[in-house]
């Protein structure tokens, strides 16, 4: 199955956010190439928010070029087998952990973020992954910084959407 394939598949399986949910599917309609880069109207992307449930945190970035913190995640390639496997990958690239774990249940959360020119759009495909126990984080070239939040404290850093995420995931576990 290619990834395209694999993308439509998950959003067509996902059950919350509908009216996203379509927007997501429309474009791929519309965008043979929506899921890569090189797409000037958008492209979707695979995130996943970095949990340690045990001790109640998150592991955020201080993303290099946008300078803010956010979760782990990034655009898809082509040797990724679905959506799921860009966001592990991504997760554990920027992470620097080895051995984290898809939150079970596909997509934690959709959203749709405008970023600069030359593109327009990120339809990013949000999921979570577990930490294992004693997890060690190493920053990556992506990164000004790697930090470990307390739930309650993501609020004083990060902007609506990661915040959204970590609330749709807490749901989760």
């Amino acid at each position: 199955m290619s990834l395209y394939d694999d993308a439509v598949l998950v959003l067509k399986g996902y059950e919350d956010q509908e009216e996203l949910r379509q927007a997501y599917l429309d474009h791929l309609g519309a965008h043979p190439d929506g899921m890569w880069k090189a797409c000037g109207d958008g492209h979707v992307t695979a995130s996943a928010l970095v949990v340690d449930p045990e001790h109640g945190r998150v592991l955020l970035t201080l993303h290099r070029k946008l300078r803010m913190w956010l979760q782990m995640g990034g655009h898809c390639e082509p040797e990724d087998s679905s959506v799921a496997a860009a966001a592990l990958r991504e997760a554990t690239e920027e992470s620097g952990i080895t051995g984290l774990s898809l939150l079970p249940g596909g997509p934690v959360r959709l959203d749709r973020h405008p970023i600069p020119a030359p593109c327009h759009w990120h339809f990013d495909v949000q999921y979570a992954v577990v930490a294992p126990a004693g997890a060690t984080q190493e920053i990556s070239d992506e990164s000004l910084d790697l930090r470990w939040f307390a739930y309650d404290e993501v609020a004083a850093v990060a902007d609506e959407s990661v915040l959204r995420l970590l609330q749709a995931t807490r749901a989760r576990l």
